[in-house]
């Protein structure tokens, strides 16, 4: 967090969410699905992409947060059109790096499904908001990679709209 500012203090009482992912269908030549990482990896996986979600609303430039992402999600989505999905975090000033130094807390257990998406659901715990989050990863030029990113910032008591 920059210096003289706390995403309490700043977020306390709002609801900011914004969403992008692909329905993701099995390829006709889908061999076993991959376990899920380990905790420690998938905590890499949860800050990389919301931290580079982070830089992307902060700078306005969507380059890299497109760049990380699985290769079906970048076909369908340029970064001009990530730019107008995140729009709402762009308007609010939004800046949620405080993450980095917080554990994500989960919502469920990490899990691969049939289809070898990875989910990863939680939240991280800075009070008076939270950031919620609902990731979802494929298999992707070798690495897991984000197919879906839904961020909401919030009140712990606050429920979704």
């Amino acid at each position: 967090m920059r210096e003289g500012h706390s995403l309490g203090s700043k977020f306390g009482g709002i609801l900011i969410a914004a969403a992008i992912g692909l329905p993701w269908t099995i390829p006709a030549h889908a061999q076993k699905a991959p376990e899920a990482p380990e905790a420690d990896r998938q905590e890499v996986l949860i800050k990389t992409t919301l931290l580079t979600f982070n830089d992307a609303n902060l700078t306005q430039n969507y380059d890299v947060l497109h760049a990380r992402l699985s290769k079906q999600f970048r076909d369908q989505f340029p970064p001009e059109r990530l730019k107008e999905v995140f729009k709402p975090f762009v308007e609010q000033k939004i800046d949620i790096e405080t993450i980095a130094v917080k554990v994500p807390i989960p919502a469920k257990n990490a899990a691969v499904d049939e289809r070898g998406v990875l989910s990863l659901v939680g939240h991280f715990d800075i009070m008076p908001s939270h950031v919620f989050y609902d990731l979802a990863y494929v298999m992707s030029e070798g690495d897991w990679k984000p197919i879906k990113i839904n961020v909401n910032v919030r009140p712990p008591d606050q429920k979704k709209q």
